[in-house]
């Protein structure tokens, strides 16, 4: 009997899918429950496990796009009998354990004794997992551990790029690991990137082994047999007579170069990969500049009320709240006073619409070595000013050991940009859609100022104020930019919400 696996209905506006990969080939075995199939759609991607056992024969190929309904492939149930003679197979070994230590040769007596330790080995596929909605891929950024090593339960073994957040697979069992995909390659949501040999010995084992070797004279032929579970790690780079696995114990070199730069033009040129983070970075802020009417309007403000207060307090602030007074507080609160003086930049076009938010959460853009996020401070209004600065301080931190989650880089109305702590003088930011605002700041710089008909000089800093002019109109982007400024020059009159 056939059992049919359709293309299954994903939601009420996915009309089609694509046949993503298959993760057993025609003909193969397959068990009740087991994956067979990652689809995709324009919102999501997900997997279709076998409803029954048997033989699977696959009908649309990977890469097809299908509608819903249409059968992909079937299980043919009465094949079954394939999977136990695999499985017959696999014991064979098991049986003729026996016989040579009947026989003449005492050596072989220790080595079916190891040799029956692979029918105990079971494979755990390492997947990557699903990590947002929206996210239908991910990078391979990083393999922690060597192919073919020994690894424990709870070991990092890899790091993983989306367009959004960073995040590390953990051994769920101890074995030894099987690399099947290699740094810098882009995956899909549910691929199989590795495997884990539960009940295998790796190179550590391996090394013990082959030293008790040493001791007992009559071993000289037992690497002969163990490299159908793994390599001596002293002979791997010369295992030419190992069968199969030699090509294996060559691999941790090749994942090395895979999405790494690579030379052109005798070394005059370099091309590399762009990182998933940059690529959504970049499609990001030309959608941005693709969908908004975006104008910047400038101004300049007065550092020098807030830095003689922070002088003033510092030390106080550091015993009581255990981090420093900084600037982006000041400027958080600032925003806020203004988005609540200003409302319609606290909105946003959806379609048709107008959405107003009667909310305060603030992206704080940060820059990091593999591109820029901007985490979101929640309820800003009902922050004080040492909330704000040890929310930035947290974040900064998992920006830069890449635990950014992707829960905090979603839902602010409003972004604040600091390109003053790279040197910038004045900028132009770009919106981050689908707010309607976004605060530049940039450097302080000693300038002469005209103050009471006098000429001083003063530490000043130009802010500019991006904003989408479809929703905001220009006298509404003056008059936030300048309720910043008044909120920046008098900081107790922020403090008191004036």
């Amino acid at each position: 009997m056939a059992t049919e696996i359709k293309i299954p209905n994903v939601g009420e506006s996915i009309t089609s899918a694509n046949v993503a990969r298959w993760h057993k080939q025609s003909g193969d075995a397959v068990s009740k429950g087991e994956t067979v199939l990652t689809i995709e759609t324009d919102k999501v991607s997900n997997d279709l496990d076998a409803e029954v056992a048997g033989i699977l024969n696959v009908l649309v190929q990977e890469g097809e796009e299908v509608a819903i309904g249409t059968v992909v492939g079937v299980i043919e149930e009465g094949n079954a009998g394939d999977t136990a003679k695999k499985e017959a197979k696999s014991d064979a070994p098991v049986e003729a354990d026996p016989e040579p230590q009947a026989g003449s040769e005492p050596q072989a007596d220790s080595e079916p004794q190891a040799g029956s330790e692979p029918q105990a080995v079971k494979e755990i596929e390492i997947k990557v997992p699903a990590a947002g909605e929206s996210i239908t891929s991910a990078n391979i950024g990083r393999w922690h551990m060597a192919d073919k090593s020994q690894v424990n339960k709870g070991d990092t073994l890899a790091t993983l790029e989306t367009d959004k957040v960073s995040n590390e697979l953990e051994a769920e069992e101890g074995g030894v690991l099987n690399i099947l995909i290699p740094e810098g390659e882009e995956v899909d949501i549910g691929t199989v990137i590795a495997t884990i040999s539960v009940g295998a010995s790796g190179a550590p084992a391996q090394a013990s082994a082959q030293a008790e070797a040493a001791s007992t004279p009559q071993a000289k032929s037992t690497p002969a047999a163990p490299p159908a579970v793994s390599i001596p790690a002293p002979v791997a780079p010369n295992v030419s007579a190992a069968g199969s696995r030699p090509d294996l114990s060559v691999s941790p070199s090749k994942p090395e170069p895979a999405g790494q730069s690579q030379s052109e033009d005798n070394g005059r040129t370099t091309r590399r990969k762009m990182s998933m983070l940059r690529r959504k970075v970049a499609s990001h802020l030309v959608n941005a500049q693709q969908t908004a009417a975006i104008l910047t309007t400038f101004n300049e403000v007065d550092m020098t009320a807030i830095m003689e207060l922070r002088k003033q307090v510092q030390e106080e602030f550091v015993a009581k709240h255990g981090c420093k007074l900084g600037f982006m507080s000041f400027f958080v609160k600032a925003t806020v006073q203004a988005l609540k003086d200003v409302p319609s930049i606290n909105g946003r076009i959806d379609g048709t619409d107008i959405i107003e938010n009667h909310f305060y959460d603030v992206g704080v853009a940060i820059g990091t070595q593999k591109g820029l996020v901007v985490p979101v401070l929640r309820d800003c209004d009902k922050k004080g000013f040492a909330d704000v600065e040890k929310g930035i301080l947290e974040y900064a931190a998992k920006a830069n050991d890449g635990s950014m989650d992707l829960a905090d880089l979603q839902g602010g109305v409003f972004t604040i940009s600091n390109g003053g702590v790279y040197g910038s003088l004045l900028s132009t930011p770009i919106l981050n859609p689908p707010q309607s605002g976004i605060l530049g700041m940039h450097t302080i710089q000693q300038r002469p100022v005209a103050l009471n008909g006098e000429v001083v000089i003063r530490p000043m800093m130009y802010l500019a104020l991006s904003y989408d002019h479809r929703l905001v109109d220009g006298k509404e982007a003056v008059t936030f930019l300048i309720r910043i400024k008044d909120c920046l020059e008098n900081p107790s009159r922020l403090m008191l919400e004036m």
